[in-house]
């Protein structure tokens, strides 16, 4: 990835993907949650309906796929049912819930974008993506990457799940802020003087998966690289890109803009090759304890 970040593309990066998530679901030690027992058949998308935010999402990966000339138009009847085959998986995925919070009614309320991410990487091959998927969500990785995965997930305590709260707000998040404070911390400094907190940014780009952000070819190495390195390179990165952006961000908060500028603004230049030995020392000096509390997200310190 480091000296030919241009060859880790298309193809290469989809069969990459595909084969070692095939490998690590079938492996017993690397399952974190229970393997998927799910058939794709036509009664099982019977009572599966897409909201308004899907369908838009929906148009969404459709154009921009079109755009990549991954996807041609006729692609969006494949993804609306997968979309639709991942809702009715995902509803059993989900523990009932006595909360009152209209989040915890209806499902996981915002659009799928992983989802979209691999239906683009396999350049609209609905059986691939589905299977791909439903590997991936026995992986602690997909805890991290995946949010409509764990939305209210069975796998966490009752209260917990109640609480609509994903794993990124309490354990990738808190990471950012802390090795920010000590790897980087003029972008520290400048987010305490501007009153908005990096934590906010992260949800923002991770919930999207960085869609509208970052160039498709590094969205695609984020998701590879969380999936073969540790869903503790998700921290990684968030750092990284802060690292690159910290003249734009120094000078925002002078200009009193950091927080229009994050939101409005792609993260212009970022490519991942170019910081990978920043993401390693990172994860030398850090993993044991990332990655050690990510995997205890089925049993938070309370």
């Amino acid at each position: 990835m480091k000296t030919k970040a241009n060859t880790l593309t298309g193809q290469v990066l989809a069969d990459l993907l595909e084969n070692v998530v095939a490998h690590l679901s079938s492996s017993a030690s690397e399952c974190f949650f229970s393997p998927a027992r799910y058939k794709a058949e036509e009664k099982n998308v019977k009572n599966a309906v897409l909201s308004s935010v899907e369908l838009l999402g929906i148009d969404t990966c459709i154009r921009y796929g079109c755009f990549l000339k991954l996807l041609t138009e006729e692609a969006v009847n494949d993804l609306m049912l997968l979309m639709m085959h991942m809702k009715s998986f995902l509803s059993t995925q989900r523990a009932s819930s006595s909360s009152t919070l209209i989040s915890q009614q209806d499902g996981y309320l915002g659009h799928d974008w992983l989802t979209s991410t691999v239906f683009l990487l396999l350049t609209g091959n609905r059986d691939r993506s589905l299977n791909l998927l439903l590997n991936l969500s026995s992986l602690l990785t997909s805890a991290f990457i995946w949010p409509a995965r764990i939305h209210t997930s069975v796998h966490f305590p009752q209260e917990v799940s109640e609480s609509g709260v994903s794993p990124v707000y309490w354990c990738t998040a808190h990471y950012v802020e802390m090795l920010l404070k000590a790897e980087v911390p003029l972008v520290h400094s400048a987010f305490r003087m501007s009153g908005f907190t990096p934590s906010q940014m992260c949800i923002h780009w991770l919930t999207q998966c960085f869609w509208n952000y970052l160039d498709w070819t590094e969205i695609c190495h984020y998701v590879c690289t969380c999936v073969l390195m540790g869903p503790d390179y998700q921290v990684y990165l968030c750092v990284a890109i802060f690292k690159h952006l910290q003249p734009e961000i120094l000078q925002r908060t002078q200009s009193q803009e950091l927080q229009v500028f994050l939101k409005e603004e792609p993260i212009w230049g970022f490519k991942f090759c170019n910081y990978l030995d920043f993401m390693l020392d990172l994860e030398r000096s850090y993993r044991n304890v990332v990655l050690t509390d990510m995997k205890n997200i089925k049993n938070p310190v309370q």
